[in-house]
C-alpha cells in the first residue's frame, strides 16, 4: 500500500474536526516548504548579484 493510499485510508476513519486539523498542518507545511525556498532564492540571488549584474548588461 503507498503512502497515499494509507494517508486516504486513515484520513477516512477520523472525525470531520480532526480532518480540518489534518488539512490545516498540510497547508502549514506547505506554507513552510514555500518560505524555504523562498529564502534558498534570495541567498543564491545575494551570493551571485555580481554574477546576475554583468549577463542583466
Amino acid at each position: 500500500m503507498s503512502i497515499e493510499e494509507r494517508l486516504i485510508r486513515d484520513f477516512s476513519t477520523l472525525p470531520e474536526d480532526k480532518k480540518l486539523e489534518v488539512i490545516d498542518f498540510v497547508e502549514f507545511l506547505k506554507s513552510r516548504n514555500e518560505r524555504h525556498l523562498d529564502s534558498l532564492m534570495d541567498e543564491i540571488i545575494h551570493e551571485n548579484n555580481d554574477a546576475l549584474n554583468e549577463l542583466a548588461k
